[in-house]
């Protein structure tokens, strides 16, 4: 009976928000907006440009040219290779004149030495055009330098994989891309948690100052209302979440990255893929957010019961930022020292654990049994503040005019 009146309680409080304008336009318009703001340049570059696009490669060195056109041709030229012949640069001069070539890319010893190239082009080219020109050419000398020693050219150019054996634990340093994950995630943890325990206080006190708490509470028990709003709301967030990551997966699918490196002379973008976080990862990512959230939810739902107006929610909810706030300014000393007694003490302390055991484990410095503490810790925390919030909420729904004092909370917490 009491899980009946709690999905009751969940399912309106979904349905309610799923099917609300905003959160459409969040979670649907969000990811498309994302990936239109990335093909459309792309697109439009591709429709607004023909002949322009037809380049002339003068080879000097009989071994560039080769391997200059297909990264040229990946990139959106139509690449015409020409032969050296006395008067070649006065007839490739008057064709680009007359637009039928965009222009003339001449490679030779310099070229082939410091990948210093030539190239001659009817109009101003953007830079993202010379980006890719200049990468191409650079990548085709050192390939060639690279074929003729025993290296393996084509692992060097694709960039190689650094192993890190760190002597001092405690002076363990991260790379770009774990830093990236590391400090990425767990902004993402901060915002994420903070925006839907706020929707719960919200909820919670919309519902007190229209007095429609009064009828409901007439039927069930305040902490099985309590209960289901934080179960609705964080289905809620689940859904929006699980949105945006199958999104994500659907641009890389899609090809999106492999689409700009492909437009902007951009190879690492096509290996984008290979940088994400592994499944391990992405499962300890969605536990950190749901222990946060409900530690969180449940603090913003006792403070959304103590609370009469919107002006009193503001003020009173200060502290609880606070809580938030401090993990997210240590972020980067914690991901830059994650071995360090202090960030160990305060990534297990259960409020700050959901940021900051986050971006220790991100750094894949962290020993099993800490995360396995951290887990412990605020599992026990979530039943803790539940045990609070809900003598607070209980106590608190129905009464209006002022906020309790701190004498009067302890009273509600014994006599609940």
């Amino acid at each position: 009976m009491m899980w009946r009146k709690v999905w009751a309680v969940s399912r309106r409080e979904y349905i309610q928000r799923v099917w609300s304008r905003w959160f459409v336009i969040a979670t649907v318009g969000g990811p498309l907006i994302m990936a239109s703001l990335i093909v459309m340049p792309v697109f439009l570059t591709e429709r607004s440009e023909d002949n322009s696009m037809t380049i002339a490669v003068i080879d000097e060195t009989g071994v560039l040219s080769e391997r200059v056109a297909p990264a040229l041709e990946q990139g959106g030229w139509i690449v015409r290779a020409e032969a050296w012949r006395d008067g070649l640069l006065e007839e490739l001069t008057a064709e680009t004149e007359a637009g039928v070539l965009g222009g003339f890319l001449v490679l030779d010893g310099m070229t082939l030495s410091t990948g210093e190239a030539r190239l001659y082009s009817g109009t101003s080219e953007s830079p993202l055009r010379l980006l890719t020109m200049r990468s191409a050419i650079s990548q085709a000398a050192l390939e060639y330098h690279l074929e003729r020693s025993d290296a393996d050219a084509a692992a060097l150019l694709r960039g190689g994989r650094l192993s890190v054996n760190v002597i001092d634990e405690s002076s363990a340093d991260t790379d770009g891309t774990e830093f990236l994950i590391a400090y990425g995630g767990a902004f993402f943890l901060y915002m994420v948690i903070l925006i839907y325990a706020v929707a719960v206080m919200r909820a919670t006190l919309d519902e007190k100052v229209s007095r429609v708490v009064e009828v409901i509470i007439s039927s069930m028990k305040p902490w099985h209302l309590m209960l289901g709003k934080i179960l609705g709301v964080w289905a809620v967030s689940m859904t929006q979440i699980l949105v945006w990551i199958c999104s994500v997966i659907l641009l890389i699918a899609a090809g999106i990255p492999a689409l700009l490196s492909g437009q902007y002379g951009l190879p690492q973008l096509g290996n984008f893929g290979e940088v994400l976080p592994d499944p391990g990862l992405w499962a300890l990512f969605m536990g950190f957010f749901v222990l946060g959230y409900l530690m969180y939810s449940g603090l913003y739902a006792a403070l959304g019961a103590m609370c009469s107006t919107d002006q009193e929610a503001q003020q009173a909810q200060l502290p609880m930022i606070m809580l938030l706030l401090v993990p997210i300014l240590m972020v980067i000393p914690v991901i830059q020292s994650p071995m360090t007694s202090a960030s160990t003490g305060l990534s297990l302390f259960p409020l700050f654990s959901p940021i900051l055991m986050w971006a220790r484990v991100a750094t894949g410095a962290v020993p099993a049994w800490q995360i396995g503490l951290s887990f412990v810790l605020m599992a026990l925390s979530v039943f803790g503040i539940a045990w609070v919030a809900g003598r607070i909420y209980k106590a608190g729904i129905l009464m209006t005019g002022k906020r309790p004092t701190l004498p009067e909370l302890w009273r509600w917490l014994r006599e609940a």
